[in-house]
């Protein structure tokens, strides 16, 4: 089974973002590359947490590539502060409480994605100097908050800046840097162990209600 996930989250197959999603693939070898545009799933979760929904086919499969993956990779653009809907859809509905993440006897988070690297890039228009003062709050909600809560960690951050104003040369050099990070990421997991497979409650219709 393959060793990484990436996930591009970009709905557009021509955009940079997926470009670079391939070639971290390619530098890995031994990684699953998976578009979330091709996936056939609803990303509304309808009732909340107060029912849960049926995962279709497609979202299951990409709920076992998360347990299997010694390292996580999401591929991402920045839109209004945040990630594209449907990479946000797919958190909705992928990581389940008791599944992926769950709650102690304390109240305080238990990721059940333990023993699992991640790592993310993300593509903004935003120049460099700008990004402290406008921040990159997709940072905090992907690495720092849903990546965090189920147990991924280390969580690497990437960012790469000022897309709109990038010229051929500095793009070539973004795809160089994303397969070689691949490669690199491939070395530093060859020699771990797989993680331990999650103990996940059955799948069942509803759940208690927390907003």
């Amino acid at each position: 089974m393959p060793s990484a996930l990436v996930i591009d989250g970009h709905p557009d197959a021509e955009s940079l973002t997926s470009s670079l999603a391939q070639r971290y693939a390619t530098g890995y070898g031994d990684a699953r590359l998976l578009a979330l545009r091709d996936l056939e799933f609803d990303p509304h979760m309808r009732f909340g947490y107060r029912q849960r929904m049926p995962l279709e086919p497609d979202l299951a499969d990409a709920k076992r590539a998360m347990q299997e993956a010694k390292t996580i990779i999401i591929m991402t653009p920045l839109w209004w502060g945040s990630v594209p809907a449907l990479l946000k859809g797919f958190f909705d509905r992928a990581l389940l409480p008791q599944q992926e993440y769950r709650y102690n006897a304390r109240g305080l988070p238990e990721g059940l994605l333990k023993g699992r690297r991640g790592r993310m890039l993300l593509l903004a228009d935003t120049p460099w100097y700008a990004a402290p003062v406008l921040g990159l709050p997709a940072v905090t909600h992907v690495a720092k908050s849903t990546m965090k809560l189920c147990g991924v960690r280390p969580f690497t951050v990437q960012r790469l800046l000022g897309v709109q104003g990038a010229d051929d040369a500095k793009i070539a050099r973004w795809l160089d840097g994303a397969e070689r990070t691949g490669a690199s990421d491939a070395r530093r997991d060859a020699d771990r162990p797989m993680p331990q497979a999650i103990a996940a409650e059955a799948a069942s219709s509803s759940v208690v209600a927390t907003s």
